[in-house]
């Protein structure tokens, strides 16, 4: 069952004129389908600045969108009265990518995780410590930290708590927007141990944003590949990873570092040469012909569109002649 999905969701912004530069607009985002099923992970990858957060702001509604629409369970979110954005904000939850700046350092961990029970009068006053000290053990925190502050953690514990006030409205879906990338990568594996574990147990469903595809082949069920502010690419996670139709998604995978021991004649690795493009300022025809290794005639002049190629979505002149 779909849960969520966003059609042609777009988001521009004007950009001031500045020294050198002159005004224009920041295409961000620019016509994002997505579809996100009951209890499964969708993935999106790139570059930073490719408009992954800001996809992610627009389906949480902290964000307006230029134009485009954000559909849960079939109702178009922008168009939700107070009562229905209460009931939308208990559904979907965020975990940020900073944990200590998003957890507020004057509230014990106990008022932090207690305050969506509160807002949404989930338990009686009464049960509202009982009921923190549960979710605190689902995620693997003792009781004996309600009292204090989030400096006197580390960077996993804060994570751990920022998972923890997530979970304790029981959304249906969790944005995840880099929860890894401020985390050693020891704790990383553990946060996602978690995650994992929590998804299995729960039927949540994600949208998991990250640049480290790595961690997508293993927690994601599909993946959505952008290149500034556009879907380049959809594929279920296994086929991606086997093979990618994209150029793009060919050198962004082959860019991920691996440890070979003993092997001979390892296939040279793609590199991905020249910087990404400013949004302001796209190139004609394939936003990424610059960059890639096989252009060829239209790909500066014609803009690929997105269609299937053997059921994938893809968005390049090399499976969909113009």
């Amino acid at each position: 069952m779909e849960l969520l999905r966003t059609e042609a969701l777009t988001k521009h912004f004007r950009a001031n004129k500045t020294f050198g530069a002159s005004a224009g607009v920041l295409k961000a985002v620019d016509g994002i389908d997505l579809s996100i099923p009951k209890d499964k992970v969708m993935a999106l990858v790139g570059e930073s600045g490719c408009g992954k957060s800001t996809v992610a702001r627009l389906v949480l509604n902290l964000l307006k969108p230029t134009s485009g629409t954000v559909l849960f369970r079939g109702h178009n979110i922008f168009g939700f009265n107070r009562t229905e954005m209460k009931t939308f904000r208990k559904s979907v939850q965020i975990i940020f990518q900073d944990p200590f700046a998003s957890l507020n350092p004057r509230r014990t961990i106990h008022d932090t995780v207690s305050e969506p029970l509160l807002i949404h009068n989930l338990v009686p006053r009464s049960q509202v410590r009982d009921a923190v000290v549960d979710v605190l053990g689902r995620v693997g925190l003792a009781p004996e930290i309600l009292n204090r502050y989030p400096h006197e953690f580390s960077g996993g514990q804060r994570q751990r708590i920022c998972i923890a006030r997530a979970l304790a409205v029981s959304p249906e879906l969790i944005v995840a927007d880099e929860p890894l990338s401020a985390l050693d990568v020891s704790i990383q594996a553990q946060i996602l141990n978690l995650l994992q574990d929590l998804k299995q147990k729960t039927k949540i469903s994600f949208l998991f944003i990250s640049h480290d595809l790595r961690v997508v082949k293993y927690f994601s069920d599909a993946v959505g590949v952008m290149y500034l502010g556009r879907i380049v690419e959809y594929s279920k996670t296994e086929e991606l990873f086997e093979a990618p139709l994209h150029p793009y998604a060919e050198v962004l995978l082959a860019s991920v570092p691996e440890i070979r021991v003993g092997e001979e004649g390892a296939p040279k690795r793609s590199v991905l040469k020249g910087d990404v493009p400013s949004p302001i300022n796209i190139p004609s025809g394939c936003p990424f012909h610059p960059r890639c290794p096989k252009r060829f005639g239209p790909c500066d002049k014609i803009v690929p569109l997105l269609r299937e190629h053997k059921g994938r979505p893809v968005s390049c002149h090399l499976w969909n002649p113009y």
